[in-house]
């Protein structure tokens, strides 16, 4: 058993019937019918050429014992040599077709995909690990449109294997019993198969999906790994996926291939009673010896499209497995669902949780009957020891999460009833650690609006604390960013982010301890330009740094999910709780009296 863990279905995973599964397959194609008749008709009439060739070679082979003319000869391979020609420009242009239609089904199974996945709230993916989302996406969709290439497949052998069985029994019934009694084997063989391979596919599928996670994981934290020195951990936990999946998938391609030795052995028994009695009966003046040739290659013809026909049941569970992955991720749904699609067009900036339950988990409850009402264009401050509650109020407000009880109002309508998009656009997130796309810093400031020009860029740049900074890149805004902002410092990429949210013009502003990864000088340089920017603005700040709690409205100190303190920052100081507590362990040697102090000292 310790070889599957890690193996285990997701939460959101759903068992499909088949039926079911075909029934959402068929509607993928729907479509693209047109084209799919056209594949239809290119593959049946290469299916028939194809056949076409081994009957035409045992008319040959009974001809020349008595037309000796190489006139005729020629005549014969000329007609299988066009036979094959046609054949090949038949399947280019099936080939061709059904190309285009699988990958047209593939892409919007992607797109349906990763419309699911973004319409999901944050708890979504703090349950469920993004490497293997992205398995789902790309890896399963890319193993359906093979499955559906090998239904294709499936269909041309079925008409190769009728028409070459219409022709065999008019010759003669015994051999072509001979050769069709063993088919049942090939199918009650195949069908064993079946949920042994959808078994085991789902198992490998969920292998491979586990490599991609950790690989995520292990890239996007290599700089701590780094630090640590943990690179042989890193590579000794990758080893072990890497190894469980290859054990896992190995395991599955053993099921998978089992089938074809099997077979082969089916084959040589049919070739063994074929030769016997096609033999004899050439040998007693039965049969002809071009007739005995067409059952010989006869079997030749249908043993490929039998195998494909046979092997084509544990095949075909890779793409059910494929699709019913897939199809659990686009079914699966969101928590945060609006009841309506009011759509503000500049919301006041009224707040009010008016008795707020919410708990990350059944076990981890956070907020418990929370009331808070914030004024239009108030500044709040929230302080308290880290698990208070500060960033959570912040994400509930923004939608982030679903709460279990209460109501959040903005301007007294309930957030659950505005459009989401437009409801998002009236509030700017400043986050604590900044987030940039590997592009420029233009493109990263014009993120959430595209239609800004490059002045509106710069005086969003000057709102945040400057744009000389800008200028002193080589290639100014056009400067590349890198991946997550990485090849500009950590202060410029948090200006980056406060000018993309300045730009957005925001009714509710909300800094999740925004200054906390700005060095000192930098944090000097935007704290006038955002003491402008709050003024007048409903703004909730997370608080971190000493300015952000001396220049609000009010200061509310937050302790397991209540309010315990209230009021500004003298009338919090004379009181001596919760807050002067923190105040003087976090915040007082930020003071320029506590330094001027320490240096008398000194």
């Amino acid at each position: 058993m310790g070889m599957y863990i890690g193996l285990e279905a997701e939460s959101y995973d759903k068992v499909y019937r088949d039926k079911v599964l075909l029934k959402r397959i068929f509607h993928y194609f729907r479509p693209y019918k047109r084209s799919m008749a056209v594949v239809i008709l290119f593959l049946t009439i290469s299916s028939l050429t194809y056949a076409f060739v081994p009957v035409l070679v045992s008319l040959a082979i009974n001809n020349l014992e008595t037309i000796r003319n190489i006139s005729y000869l020629f005549f014969l391979l000329s007609v299988i040599l066009i036979l094959n020609l046609l054949s090949w420009v038949f399947n280019y242009f099936t080939v061709k077709y059904s190309v285009q239609v699988i990958g047209n089904v593939v892409l919007d199974l992607r797109r349906d995909a990763g419309q699911a996945v973004l319409n999901h709230d944050l708890s979504f993916f703090d349950r469920n690990p993004i490497g293997k989302i992205v398995s789902r996406t790309n890896t399963d969709s890319r193993d359906f449109g093979q499955t559906v290439d090998l239904t294709l497949q499936l269909i041309s052998s079925i008409l190769v294997i009728i028409f070459l069985l219409i022709i065999m029994s008019f010759i003669n019934l015994i051999l072509t019993l001979i050769t069709i009694i063993t088919f049942p084997l090939f199918f009650v063989l195949a069908l064993s198969f079946r949920k042994l391979a959808r078994l085991k596919t789902l198992l490998g599928q969920r292998a491979l999906a586990s490599v991609n996670a950790y690989v995520k994981e292990s890239i996007s934290g290599i700089q701590i790994a780094k630090t640590f020195r943990q690179e042989d951990k890193l590579y000794n936990n990758f080893n072990e996926v890497n190894t469980t999946s290859y054990r896992v998938n190995l395991r599955r391609a053993f099921v998978l291939n089992a089938i074809f030795p099997s077979l082969g052995i089916i084959q040589g028994i049919v070739l063994t009673l074929l030769i016997f009695y096609g033999g004899t009966s050439v040998l007693g003046n039965s049969i002809s010896v071009g007739e005995f040739s067409l059952f010989i290659q006869g079997l030749t013809y249908l043993f490929f499209p039998l195998l494909t026909l046979a092997s084509f049941w544990p095949t075909f569970q890779t793409g059910m497995a494929a699709s019913e992955r897939i199809f659990a991720l686009i079914d699966t749904i969101p928590l945060v669902v609006q009841k309506d699609n009011i759509k503000p067009f500049k919301l006041n900036g009224e707040i009010e949780f008016k008795n707020l339950s919410f708990k990350y988990e059944e076990s981890k409850e956070v907020f418990k009957n929370f009331s808070l009402k914030i004024d239009s264009g108030e500044s709040l401050a929230i302080v308290g020891h880290t698990g208070a509650g500060k960033s959570s109020l912040a994400k509930l407000l923004a939608r982030f999460y679903e709460f279990q009880g209460g109501d959040i109002l903005i301007d007294g309508i309930n957030i659950r009833n505005f459009d989401l998009k437009e409801y998002r656009k009236q509030i700017g997130i400043i986050p604590q650690t900044p987030f940039l796309w590997a592009d420029t810093i233009e493109n990263n400031i014009k993120y959430g609006n595209r239609k800004a020009t490059r002045k509106d860029v710069y005086n969003a740049l000057e709102s945040t604390s400057g744009s000389d900074w800008v200028k002193d890149l080589s290639r100014g805004l056009g400067t590349k960013t890198g991946e997550r902002g990485s090849l500009i410092s950590m202060g410029q990429r948090q200006l980056v982010v406060f000018a993309r949210v300045l730009l957005e013009n925001p009714t509710i502003l909300i800094l999740d301890e925004a200054t906390a990864s700005v060095d000192p000088f930098t944090e000097t340089r935007i704290q006038d330009a955002l003491q402008k920017t709050i003024k007048g603005r409903t703004s909730i700040i997370i608080a971190h740094r000493l300015w952000t709690v001396r220049h609000v409205d009010r200061i509310i100190v937050l302790d397991h999910g209540k309010i315990v303190e209230e009021g500004n920052h003298d009338e919090l100081m004379t009181k001596g709780g919760m807050y002067a507590e923190l105040y003087n362990t976090y915040f007082r040697h930020q003071t320029l009296e506590y330094i001027e102090k320490m240096k008398e000292i000194v």
